[in-house]
């Protein structure tokens, strides 16, 4: 092919690309007006039986259980649809509780401005999810698909941009984690879910982790991540929708924050496309000479 054959080729396909871009996030932003699918609504008010526990507090259920995840009190897994198992060891921490002062009536003491109640904490138990068995905790949606050889593809587009990718046993319930020149993925990922999630993390890499450039809120920044996440996905076969909206609203984002990071959603997910298409034809090129070698070698 020619030099202007093959420019005209890249240009056609760059139309492709960012045509495909551009209807993806139209039906983003579409699906962002809808609102809050039911199951991030169940997902949120579930949350919502969860207390932030003290600091105090939070060290005591790592010291008697380093692996607790999600922690509650029976009467709130038994509101939530499951039960602690049978024999089960609660966890003890420290509850605050007011209780009537029984200073306030002591006249001998000439204290006339002792308050009615006063705060004391008492040993509570409660139990990490792993505990209990019953109705599974709503979760938001998650993509789902057959990615393919694209998983094989990404990979090596990450490791091409010099980004160490590793897996993990705990990431503190995270799915995965950016750190800057390291993505790490929770082990025991679906396909579907790990690919969205690696290219969640690795677009945290390419708009996140720049040397000199003010870093965005928390919002726009898992807004932009999981955008390009979602175009990507669907270049690819998956079906993504309802996780990416979901996700973008459990950080507050909607079509005003999508909207103002248009053009750095689009030049990413652009870029990680043509990386993973980048990386098929060379895969094939790779494939195509083993299989000419292996030829020749059966012809000696």
């Amino acid at each position: 092919m020619t030099n202007a054959g093959q420019g005209s080729s890249r240009a056609a396909k760059a139309e492709e690309i960012r045509q495909l871009v551009d209807a993806s996030l139209d039906r983003l932003a579409s699906a962002l007006d809808e609102g809050q699918s039911d199951e991030l609504q169940r997902f949120l008010a579930a949350m919502g039986r969860f207390h932030r526990y003290s600091f105090q507090n939070v060290m005591l259920i790592l010291n008697q259980r380093p692996d607790a995840t999600r922690v509650a009190g029976f009467q709130t897994w038994k509101k939530l649809g499951r039960s602690v198992t049978k024999g089960e060891k609660g966890i003890a921490i420290f509850a605050p509780m007011l209780i009537n002062n029984r200073d306030k009536d002591n006249e001998h003491k000439g204290e006339t401005d002792q308050p009615d109640k006063v705060l004391r904490f008492r040993v509570v138990h409660v139990f990490d999810v792993a505990q209990t068995e019953g109705e599974p905790l709503p979760e938001p949606a998650r993509a789902t698909g057959d990615p393919g050889e694209a998983m094989v593809r990404l990979e090596a587009a990450v490791r091409a941009r010099g980004i160490e990718l590793a897996e993990a046993d705990d990431l503190g319930g995270a799915d995965g984690v950016s750190r800057g020149g390291r993505i790490e993925l929770q082990a025991g990922l679906d396909d579907a879910t790990r690919f969205g999630v690696l290219v969640h993390e690795f677009a945290h890499e390419l708009l996140h982790h720049v040397k000199g450039e003010e870093r965005p809120t928390k919002c726009v920044r898992e807004t932009e991540a999981e955008a390009v996440a979602f175009i990507v996905c669907e270049a690819t076969g998956l079906e993504a929708r309802g996780s990416a909206v979901d996700y973008i609203q459990l950080y507050q984002g909607d079509r005003e924050t999508l909207t103002a990071s248009l053009t750095r959603i689009q030049k990413t997910a652009t870029e990680i496309i043509d990386a993973i298409e980048g990386e098929a034809i060379g895969l094939a090129t790779q494939q195509t000479i083993a299989v000419a070698n292996a030829n020749r070698e059966q012809t000696r």
